[in-house]
């Protein structure tokens, strides 16, 4: 027995070191200079090694997204059964530095994900992780995120700000980007000059609670974090097993996001970052600071030279000016007011190859529209705009730039402007697959399917939806129609075309005596009102909404004569009860008969002739994604039509009876392509 009295305190001993859990997860980086791709990290996409730091985003690109993960997984849940979750701590040290001050924010985001590569997710939004708001849950995914952007579609509350988000983009918490200091106060922290910023993140698995702080890196701990969240729901937007690291990702404009150290542990609190000898980034040029003493003394008099110049020369050359005034294309003060992102007449026509007819794409509301290549090989359309005189071009331009601020995933997207004279250049992103009107009735090849018509439909009604209520004021689009749905390398949907739209404050009664639009979309109340509203916007959306789904203009002058206006023919199917008789023969198979009936009356209730019984966008996204929830409102609307309500359309209704007042909403939307 002797021998194994003494083995058995040796056993005790050794018993943590051979039995201890194999799961933890602890590393330090203090700088990313002697790390390799495949054992250290796994760099995705356009995330790559920059010397000692991790670039995330690829400035030579339009559209790019990266992802920086830590190759071994962290175990998210104790055991199979385990009703906690694992707690652990993070900290790390970033820097995003826009090249354009006053261009949209992207950010960053510390991520778990049980993929490396989230599925659907958008190489230019969402910091390179979701589809949109309105996405299905597709996988385990939990992010904090550090958004330089304000987007009101996803109620940020301002640019500069941290959330948390729980595998959706609309945050579950957002809070400014601050600190507390050591008397309790509030400091701001500016995440988007290019100063190095220091994050800590800790998570109770416990209690289910985030506490996330940020501050400068110089700054010391504070006391007291910036964010506290606490959510059981959060157990169920993980995994078994979870990959941590970084996302990013960024459309047209350039803004380096950057990660320079990073700490992590799931047995405690991470170890201390050294920040002392981390780079720090900014644009301004360094040869400003290494100015030789002659090259200032240069400088100075060269400044007296000048000094003593301008005097004589300025009388001769305001004189010149005044008299070529009206032939030179210059910038005035109200230009730079409404819209600082100029291009040069030089760019642009470099770009379209002198506007050749070669690169004509087509005719806009108000003039020629070119197809261009920018010289970091980006495409753009370029549209040109005449206007008769200045006051009206200063007035049209200011409406412009307003538009030019719209941020929307499905809105084309303006990048900036270019006057000569009266003539206006309005220059927006090149939609590859051209116009929805051309993928419907201009006898394609390939025949838009109706799951890709029903994507694009609700793509577009989302668009005008953040038009009249996402924004701080409301946009009436007033020119909806097929041609203006533009498709992009993905085939999604994007509301174009602007010329003809109003802002408005939201609850101001429009104003306005000008009837515009387009005959065969424009609202019956404009005859007489001539005042554009949301709900005549929802009236032209009705008119597409059956366009797509019967394959028809809106007016075809060679149809049977009860058969030429496409509403009045859909609204004698329905009465009859053979609205389904309505549909785009070429689409059958590709359809249940229900889900085109909903699509059908759903463009006869958005075509109402009372503007107060139409339904809103909200209500006609609800029933194009297919939220239950929210689809009660619209499925009014639906029930009335399939109760063959009289009081629906003027001149009775119909429909049978017997047709159930439960409204199924449309196929759910397809993943993005």
């Amino acid at each position: 027995m002797r021998p194994f009295s003494l083995l058995l305190p040796l056993l005790l001993l050794l018993h943590p070191i051979f039995f201890s859990p194999t799961s933890a997860l602890e590393f330090l980086f203090n700088s990313f200079s002697n790390i390799t791709n495949a054992t250290d990290l796994t760099l995705i996409d356009d995330a790559m090694l920059d010397a000692t730091v991790i670039r995330l985003t690829n400035d030579t690109v339009q559209y790019s997204v990266g992802r920086v993960f830590y190759p071994t997984k962290l175990a998210m849940r104790p055991t199979s059964n385990s009703s906690s979750l694992t707690s652990f701590s993070t900290s790390f040290v970033f820097s995003v530095l826009p090249e354009i001050a006053s261009s949209p924010g992207f950010g960053l985001c510390f991520v778990l994900s049980n993929s490396t590569s989230p599925p659907d997710a958008l190489a230019s939004q969402y910091f390179g992780l979701f589809t949109n708001a309105t996405a299905p849950f597709v996988a385990p995914l939990l992010a904090v995120e550090f958004d330089t952007g304000q987007n009101p579609e996803f109620n940020d509350p301002d640019g500069n700000h941290i959330g948390i988000d729980l595998n959706n983009i609309e945050s579950a918490i957002t809070t400014p980007a601050r600190y507390y200091d050591s008397s309790g106060g509030l400091v701001p922290v500016q995440m988007r000059t290019g100063q190095n910023v220091r994050a800590w993140i800790e998570f109770n698995g416990t209690n289910f609670e985030f506490n996330v702080t940020v501050a400068p890196a110089n700054v010391s701990r504070p006391s007291l974090p910036t964010l506290t969240y606490r959510d059981p729901k959060i157990a169920n937007y993980v995994s078994a097993e979870m990959f941590v690291g970084f996302s990013a990702s960024k459309t047209q404009w350039i803004e380096a996001q950057r990660v320079l150290a990073w700490s992590f542990s799931d047995t405690g609190v991470a170890r201390e970052i050294n920040t002392t000898n981390l780079p720090v980034f900014q644009l301004s040029s360094s040869s400003s600071s290494s100015l030789s003493s002659g090259a200032i003394a240069g400088i100075a008099i060269g400044c007296v030279v000048v000094v003593l110049v301008i005097p004589s020369g300025f009388y001769l050359y305001w004189r010149k000016n005044k008299l070529e005034r009206e032939e030179k294309d210059e910038i005035e003060d109200w230009e730079l007011e409404y819209w600082p992102h100029r291009f040069s007449i030089e760019e642009l026509s470099q770009a379209t190859d002198g506007f050749s007819k070669d690169q004509l794409l087509g005719f806009g509301g108000f003039g020629k529209v070119y197809k261009g290549t920018l010289s970091n090989a980006t495409e753009i359309a370029v549209k040109c705009v005449n206007h008769d005189s200045k006051q009206g071009l200063r007035e049209f331009m200011a409406e412009i730039a307003s538009m030019g601020r719209l941020q929307h995933k499905n809105l084309v997207q303006m990048r900036g402007w270019c006057r000569k004279r009266n003539e206006l250049m309005l220059v927006y992103d090149y939609m590859p697959n051209g116009s929805l009107n051309r993928w419907i009735f201009d006898k394609p090849k390939t025949v838009l399917g109706w799951d890709q018509r029903c994507r694009v439909l609700a793509d577009v009604a989302e668009g005008l939806t953040y038009l009249h209520h996402g924004w701080d004021q409301m946009v009436v689009h007033r020119d909806i129609k097929s041609s203006n749905i533009l498709l992009d390398a993905e085939m999604r949907g994007r509301l174009g075309d602007f010329g003809l739209a109003k802002l408005y404050q939201h609850g101001e009664v429009p104003n306005t005596t000008r009837v515009v639009g387009t005959l065969g979309y424009l609202a019956p109340e404009l005859a007489t009102m001539a005042s554009p509203t949301a709900a005549s916007d929802v009236y032209s959306f009705g008119v597409v909404l059956l366009e797509v789904a019967c394959g028809r203009k809106p007016i075809e002058m060679e149809a049977a004569e009860d058969e030429v206006v496409l509403i009045e023919w859909v609204r004698e199917l329905y009465a009859r009860g053979r609205v389904g008789e309505a549909a785009d023969r070429r689409l059958e198979g590709q359809y249940e008969q229900e889900e085109m009936e909903v699509a059908l009356k759903l463009g006869l209730a958005c075509c109402h002739p009372d503007p107060q019984r139409r339904p809103s966008m909200k209500e006609i996204v609800a029933v194009l994604v297919g939220e239950a929830a929210a689809a009660a409102a619209p499925a009014a609307f639906l029930s009335e039509l399939a109760r063959g309500d009289s009081n629906v359309f003027s001149g009775g209704g119909g429909g049978s009876e017997e047709e159930s007042e439960e409204v199924a909403p449309l196929q759910p939307q397809p993943p993005s392509v």
